[in-house]
């Protein structure tokens, strides 16, 4: 029996996908809990729908991170550090502290998302790298300002 999956469902298939599977598997357990509906003609136009309303959603999403990576092109994140007498730095930078920095600013990013994952531990300007969209990767340049002590 054929079926489309309505959720994601482990060793069967991805949401939306159309999947053939045994019919007591897909009446008994699948479309009984919601996980499936049979493939007719009816449920295969409202897939058909579904899917341009989610191409849609992420054509808008993914506008929005190529807006955000503009945004991000032009600043500069400061960070005061102590540092010793010929420049070295004590302690360093983390993704959590930028993405904190970042949020202070209005732009909400996720630590994860950030993929220079080492700390900075360097004064001067660093330029970060931050995956916006699966297609958007924007750059931030983080400056280490030291403080002698």
């Amino acid at each position: 029996m054929k079926v489309i999956l309505k959720q994601d469902v482990k060793k069967v298939g991805k949401k939306g996908q159309i999947v053939e599977v045994s019919d007591g598997y897909a009446r008994n357990f699948l479309i009984a809990r919601g996980l499936a509906v049979a493939e007719t003609k009816k449920s295969l136009e409202i897939l058909g729908e579904e899917k341009k309303i989610e191409a849609a959603e992420e054509k808008k999403r993914e506008e929005a991170a190529k807006a955000t990576a503009e945004t991000l092109e032009g600043m500069t994140l400061d960070f005061h550090v102590r540092s010793g007498v010929e420049g070295k730095v004590f302690g360093s930078v983390s993704t959590k502290q930028i993405a904190q920095e970042l949020l202070k600013k209005g732009i909400t990013i996720d630590k994860k998302k950030i993929l220079d994952t080492a700390p900075i531990q360097s004064l001067g300007v660093t330029k970060v790298r931050v995956e916006l969209h699966k297609n958007v990767i924007g750059t931030i340049k983080v400056r280490l300002i030291g403080s002698e002590q």
